[in-house]
């Protein structure tokens, strides 16, 4: 349980921030690569709260 209120803690703070820094600077290729970002941070979260057997921990 601890495991997933810190990462959606991070994930949130994370996200506010690349947030920001796009709105400030609008730049295609920076968007591309904070979509791509954030993809993958969100895949690595669910990946690491399930176990060997695909069931929650």
């Amino acid at each position: 349980m601890t495991n997933l209120i810190t990462g959606l803690i991070g994930l949130s703070l994370m996200m506010t921030f690349l947030g920001i820094l796009v709105v400030w600077i609008k730049a295609i290729p920076l968007i591309v690569i904070v979509i791509g970002v954030v993809i993958l941070a969100v895949v690595d979260f669910v990946h690491s709260l399930r176990t060997t057997n695909g069931t929650l921990r």
